[in-house]
């Protein structure tokens, strides 16, 4: 079993930074790809960004340029570095972690940030 706990998040005006972390415990060990995803209320779940354990990356279109995801292994951490912040990137931001078969296999408990105008 791997958990995941996410930090970083919060409150920042538009045009501003944060970065989140996320720490894999447990079977950490095991885990290939890791992830961020984000939701607003009344949407569906958005892939922000991935990375494999090879260093390789995907991201959505809303966040190419701005967001930038990477992983320490020796940490068992993904980071999710967002800079020019707008607010539509409000939002409860998941970690991920385990894709397997086209299904995530973990999951974090989620991080608020918001993005104030």
């Amino acid at each position: 079993q791997v958990q995941l706990v996410e930090s970083g998040g919060g409150l920042v005006q538009a045009g501003g930074s944060l970065r989140l972390s996320c720490v894999a415990s447990g079977s950490a060990s095991s885990i290939n790809t890791m992830g961020w995803y984000r939701r607003v209320p009344g949407k569906q779940r958005e892939l922000v960004a991935r990375i494999n354990s090879g260093g390789i990356t995907d991201y959505a279109d809303s966040v190419k340029g701005r967001f930038t995801i990477s992983r320490e292994n020796a940490k068992n951490t993904v980071y999710l570095q967002m800079n020019s912040l707008k607010p539509e990137d409000t939002a409860v931001y998941y970690c991920a972690a385990g894709f397997i078969g086209g299904l995530w296999r973990y999951w974090g408990q989620g991080t608020q940030v918001t993005v104030s105008s």
